[in-house]
């Protein structure tokens, strides 16, 4: 059985979780290219940003997807979308937990069941989208010398990374825990012995 203080520090991981996965979002450093040891370039989920011209521009745009060869623009814009759902997917998770913290012995018990795989399924997103920005940098030829993997997609590396062992060690808990102690009902067959008694 899964004990209060495993949800508590679950709902801290997710915390955790959550900060980094919108981090990643909002910080337009996924890839970055650097000359001389200087920042240029930079690449977000819906910015690209340049220290040349101190700029940030909407990203990608019409013209960023001409003669793109492994379907670049739709590949971002999918990575956009699960990055979205993966926070969505935590949020629920936290209230999930909020639900089940909150629900007493009965709910301990079994929130478990809800909580192991919204974590689960929130963690194999962000690795999906861990992987298509890898297969990106590594096959698109926009990527050449001098680009290399920024802090937001660390910070999704790490993210899926602590969801999915958050998962597993609940799960793991969950199952080889003895019971929480509390209140355990009475037969009703103690009461109704115990009247027949009473009556002889």
């Amino acid at each position: 059985m899964t004990r209060r203080v495993v949800y508590g520090l679950g709902v801290w991981a997710t915390v955790a979780c959550t900060a980094m996965t919108i981090a990643s979002i909002i910080m337009p450093r996924w890839l970055s290219y650097n000359y001389h040891d200087k920042l240029q370039y930079s690449y977000g989920l819906h910015r690209r940003c340049s220290s040349v011209k101190g700029t940030c521009d909407i990203f990608p745009r019409f013209k960023d997807c001409v003669g793109d060869k492994w379907s670049f623009c739709s590949m971002w814009r999918t990575i956009g979308f699960l990055m979205s759902f993966a926070v969505v997917l935590q949020l629920c998770t936290l209230v999930t937990f909020a639900v089940v913290l909150l629900g007493g012995v009965q709910a301990r018990s079994s929130g478990w069941k809800i909580i192991c795989p919204l974590l689960l399924l929130s963690g194999v997103v962000q690795c999906i989208v861990m992987s298509i920005v890898a297969f990106l940098f590594d096959h698109d030829d926009r990527f050449f010398e001098g680009w290399y993997l920024d802090n937001s997609w660390i910070l999704c590396t790490i993210s899926w990374g602590l969801l999915v062992l958050t998962s597993a060690s609940i799960l793991g808990t969950a199952l080889y825990l003895p019971g929480e102690g509390g209140y355990e009902l009475i037969p009703n067959s103690q009461y109704s012995g115990h009247e027949v008694e009473e009556e002889e």
